[in-house]
């Protein structure tokens, strides 16, 4: 008896950007088209914040490339898009997003093919706590290495990191007003006090 043919995922890169580009920002989860919603103000402000003081550390230091508002996509073949996903701030370190450029000429002409090596996301008031950590499981999956979830309404930053060994388990740190937030191995020499994020 014949199997029924396995239903491929995804969408032709030329698809995904024709998509994006006519209906707006979304993410390509599990094969559906999640679209962005529009923002609220302190969302942008606290997103702002992130993106501004850790694109001047990083481009002082030279330590990689910091972009907000930006999709990555995950692709197994050249052209086909398996999923995407659009942090509100992502980081790449220097070696590898260099490396990524080096080897794909025409990168500008489409989102990146590369999982971010840090993820910010800044949670809103309307945002599902579940679907949220959600979201930092399937970063971790994705190989993102460490997740910073900034919490204006609990006044609290999450770290979420995939331990390197198994069993692969998520270890959470928790920071709040009057503790400092830092890069870690991934932006050596990164600090930033929580209460400046939080404001």
């Amino acid at each position: 008896m014949l199997e029924p043919a396995a239903t491929k995922i995804g969408m032709p890169m030329e698809e995904f950007i024709r998509l994006y580009d006519a209906e707006g920002p979304f993410e390509l989860i599990d094969g559906e088209r999640l679209p962005k919603m529009p923002n609220v103000a302190g969302h942008d402000e606290t997103t702002r914040t992130a993106f501004v003081a850790l694109f001047q550390f990083t481009r002082e230091h030279q330590l990689g490339e910091v972009m907000t508002e930006s999709p990555f996509v995950l692709s197994y073949t050249s052209n086909w898009v398996t999923g995407s996903r659009q942090p509100d701030v992502m980081f790449y370190k220097a070696e590898r997003i260099n490396a990524y450029r080096e080897a794909t000429p025409d990168y500008k002409l489409k989102p990146y093919i590369l999982v971010p090596d840090l993820v910010v996301e800044v949670v809103s008031p309307n945002d599902d706590l579940t679907d949220l950590d959600e979201k930092v499981d399937r970063y971790l999956l994705d190989g993102v290495l460490a997740v910073w979830v900034f919490d204006p309404q609990r006044r609290k930053v999450f770290i979420h990191v995939l331990t390197l060994r198994e069993p692969f388990t998520k270890q959470t740190t928790t920071l709040k007003p009057g503790e400092t937030l830092n890069g870690g191995e991934i932006i050596p020499g990164f600090e930033i006090p929580v209460a400046t994020i939080l404001e």
